[in-house]
């Protein structure tokens, strides 16, 4: 936190059950097993910040809150440990907001602290005040105000135990500045954590998993369909068991990607709007689809009246809301991936399949993901490639959302779990820089390579500074076309190529690069791709690459909205690219 300096008063500490609110979050959370938190300062935070200031953590604090909740959204997707942010009342607070939504729709474990005023001044439209709690209900799992002190050690154990336990998800205790100070006798309170109405169900019923395997051994044409649940329960072990034991094809969803190993045979790569046509076909003619740890995303489903039309339904999931939410399930199992595919494993016959095994074949051989490589401007899927080729396909991604998420998501072929980062249920553009900044936290030994657009990168490159002050040497590749590429590609297609406010100037991001202290690259030439990526692998420091790519390629194939899985656009493409 800086250099420190003889306290004016000795406060309230460890040593002593009579301890300020201030000082059970922070003594709470060392008990609690963390280590690493992210958060801004302000005024009704700084009793908290003043008890951190001696505290343990690895603290690191952003240039924006937003950017603040994403490092550690992106540090609980790549630990499996729960993230902590915090951030002052009013602004500070409302800043959260997209980070909490984000962590909400991808079911990641994430604290976030926020200040709040006085209790006695709530409801009074005080200086930097803010219904925080009333704001962000919808988009988080649980959230609370601590108005007693003697409550708030309690609060933090039971936030903690929702937000990483069942599905996983974002949970906010807002804390009045007064509480932060109030002081309590801890030896007279419990801490004991009190949720009668927060009853999981971990295993799943026996009968029903014997008629999942009972399925699985019968079907001729199986898929699983694989979501980021699998890699939440820490279960792509147990899923590669299931698929040898049984012999079956893996599709993924784009949080799915890496729960199993993309260069293993039996991998469908990715399904849904930019997915593998190999994928989207077999969903269509399977006569069972095995979903794990997925919820049905219209991503993913296409039409949903035309959604796997052949296939009988088995869906396992720990959140029994998701069942039968979107599509009706023939078998559902209810519970946790790691303990229910074992279960499912032990009870699995092995068989060939070999007519529906030729026939993926087939569709991959007349169907792969393909590009025109061209030979005077850089095409992005040739950048990812190559990345892909010089990190061993070991490098953490991280992405923004659009065409370079798209991309990275079919180029890029991931084998281990917690590898891929990217914001998929709410789609939030600029998360990739600050989500690499906390995967590298989180991960410090790994490569660590940001795949951005340049509208993404725009949104949230002040936080570059944030990896230059910790001295993160993370990767950013700009897959920079001078649009918003996604939905540059929508104006294509469906507006007449009105490309209505969607065409950006952007700055020399080499140059932006430089003036933060990173190192900044550019290469506008094919031929100088792989020198600028060993360039950049090689780097010490955070290190900013500018791919001016192509300006109007676009993510091939496209199921577009409103159609099923099979009717894909851009396959004629394809294949005159043969």
């Amino acid at each position: 936190m800086g250099g420190k300096s003889t306290p004016t008063a000795k406060s309230p500490g460890k040593e002593s059950n009579i301890k300020t609110g201030a000082q059970i979050v922070v003594d709470t959370l060392v008990d609690l097993g963390v280590d690493t938190m992210f958060g801004y300062l302000g005024g009704v935070v700084l009793p908290l910040f003043d008890r951190l200031y001696d505290a343990p953590f690895n603290f690191i604090i952003p240039r924006h809150e937003q950017g603040g909740c994403h490092m550690a959204d992106a540090y609980a997707r790549v630990t499996g440990k729960p993230g902590v942010v915090i951030a002052t009342s009013g602004p500070g607070a409302c800043n959260l907001i997209t980070g909490l939504a984000t962590a909400m729709m991808d079911s990641v474990p994430l604290v976030a602290f926020t200040g709040q005023v006085r209790t006695d001044l709530i409801g009074n439209d005080a200086f930097q005040e803010a219904d925080t709690t009333g704001i962000t209900r919808p988009i988080t799992k649980h959230n609370c105000i601590v108005k007693d002190v003697k409550d708030l050690a309690r609060t933090i154990r039971e936030a903690f135990h929702i937000a990483t336990t069942g599905r996983p998800g974002p949970v906010l205790i807002d804390l009045p500045v007064d509480v932060e100070v109030s002081q309590c006798d801890m030896s007279k309170v419990s801490q004991e954590i009190d949720l009668p109405g927060y009853r999981l169900k971990h295993r799943g019923h026996a009968r029903q998993i014997t008629n999942a395997a009972k399925a699985i051994n019968k079907s001729d044409r199986p898929v699983l369909y694989v979501g980021g649940g699998v890699i939440a329960a820490d279960a792509a072990q147990e899923l590669r068991a299931l698929v040898e034991k049984a012999h079956l094809p893996v599709s993924m969803t784009l949080m799915g990607l890496g729960a199993f190993d993309q260069t293993r045979p039996e991998s469908l790569d990715m399904l849904g709007m930019h997915g593998s046509a190999y994928a989207n076909y077999a969903i269509q003619e399977c006569d069972l689809l095995v979903a794990i740890g997925s919820r049905f995303d219209d991503r993913v489903t296409g039409k949903v009246k035309a959604f796997a039309p052949q296939a009988k339904i088995l869906h396992i999931d720990i959140d029994p809301s998701s069942i039968s939410k979107n599509v009706n399930v023939d078998i559902p199992v209810v519970g946790d991936a790691k303990d229910i595919l074992p279960r499912i494993t032990e009870l699995l016959e092995y068989r060939e399949r070999k007519e529906w095994f030729e026939k993926i074949a087939n569709w991959k051989k007349q169907f792969p993901l393909r590009y025109d490589p061209g030979d005077k401007v850089i095409k992005p899927q040739y950048v990812i490639e190559r990345l892909w080729e010089a990190t061993g396909g070991n490098a953490i991604v991280t992405t923004g959302v659009g065409q370079n998420q798209m991309w990275a998501a079919q180029f890029y072929k991931f084998h281990k779990p917690r590898h891929f980062i990217s914001s998929g249920g709410l789609g939030t553009m600029g998360y990739g820089l600050p989500a690499a900044i906390g995967a590298q936290v989180g991960q410090p030994e790994a490569v660590v390579v940001d795949i951005d657009g340049d509208s993404s990168f725009n949104m949230t490159m002040t936080e570059l500074s944030t990896a230059v002050q910790y001295e993160l040497p993370i990767k950013v590749v700009i897959l920079n076309n001078g649009y918003m590429g996604m939905v540059r590609q929508w104006q294509e297609l469906f507006y007449n190529k009105r490309y209505s406010q969607s065409c950006l100037k952007n700055p020399e991001f080499a140059a932006v690069a430089e003036a933060m202290g990173a190192v900044g690259i550019s290469v506008d030439k094919p031929q100088d791709v792989d020198k600028a990526i060993k360039q950049m692998l090689s780097q010490k420091r955070p290190c900013v690459v500018d791919f001016k790519v192509a300006r109007e390629e676009n993510v091939w194939p496209m199921v577009p909205a409103g159609k099923s899985l099979h009717e894909m656009d851009g396959l004629d493409i394809m294949e005159s690219m043969a």
